[in-house]
């Protein structure tokens, strides 16, 4: 009969194991399995955990471990083993090892675990899909329309168009930007014949179109009073109709295009400049 080593060793190898698998398999350390399988017993700890080791060890590959810790009883120098009682293999049915009653009671209890993590994972996907229904059947609620904030502007600051050509009007201060502008406000108003040459003549209405390629506060005021006032942020699109010519302030000149009636119109100005009470068409347009 072979010694203890050997016959684990074979046994491992007949399976087609390495020590890090059955390490895994059996929850212990792959140097205390290859300590059994060296017969170095010295570097593990007391008999009552090395048989222990053997039994997982025997378990892990489906064998019975009365061969091995026989072995490990016959070896020189260990104590003698245990006597066993007469008629115990009996009374456990016929002389079958206690090895597969105890794998068998705890794949019986893998297997509960198992149902009863599943139930509760059906349980929570049914509650959260239960709610997102809840949430999909619940009215959206919508937020107030543009023209809510829209501020009131008395009808006489309003311009009206004459027939006659009008003196130019003169800006009036700058309003400075919101404080959510990050842009320092420098002040000027668009001057020089290229201005008024691009906006000809036109009929009304006049369609105004803001293209924002950076954030930009804008206020445009219309025929009828009514005065819209916003923060628009780079790469928005605004437009406005009126039957008389508009009048907007600017936060940031550089950061807008505009349209009229499908024309564009020159630059406003540099980034950051304030362009206060600008009258799109000008007077006499």
């Amino acid at each position: 009969m072979s010694s203890l080593g050997p016959y684990l060793r074979e046994l491992r190898q007949r399976r087609g194991l390495s020590l890090e698998e059955l390490s895994r398999a059996t929850r212990v350390a792959s140097s205390c399995l290859e300590a059994l399988e060296t017969e170095n017993l010295d570097v593990l700890p007391a008999p009552v955990f090395v048989k222990g080791f053997i039994r997982a060890y025997c378990q892990a590959l489906d064998v019975t471990p009365d061969e091995a810790l026989a072995l490990y009883h016959q070896r020189p120098g260990a104590p003698p083993a245990p006597p066993v009682r007469a008629g115990a293999d009996e009374r456990r049915g016929g002389g079958e090892p206690r090895s597969r009653g105890t794998v068998l009671v705890s794949f019986v209890l893998l297997v509960i675990l198992g149902l009863a993590l599943f139930a509760v994972t059906l349980a929570l996907q049914s509650g959260r899909e239960g709610g997102d229904r809840l949430a999909r059947q619940a009215p959206a609620v919508l937020p107030p329309a543009p023209s809510d904030s829209l501020e009131p502007v008395p009808a006489e600051s309003v311009p009206t168009p004459t027939a006659a050509p009008a003196p130019a009007i003169r800006p009036s201060a700058p309003e400075p930007p919101r404080a959510s502008d990050a842009i320092r406000p420098r002040p000027v108003t668009p001057t020089g014949p290229g201005f008024a040459a691009v906006v000809r003549p036109l009929a009304s209405p006049y369609r105004l179109v803001a293209r924002v390629s950076e954030p930009t506060w804008m206020r445009v005021r219309m025929e009828d009073g009514r005065a819209t006032e916003e923060t628009i942020p780079a790469g928005e699109v605004r437009e406005w109709v009126s039957n008389a010519p508009f009048v907007l302030t600017v936060g940031n000149a550089g950061g807008v295009t505009l349209e009229l009636n499908g024309r564009p119109l020159p630059p406003l100005g540099a980034r950051g400049a304030v362009i206060p009470r600008l009258v799109i068409p000008p007077p006499g347009q």
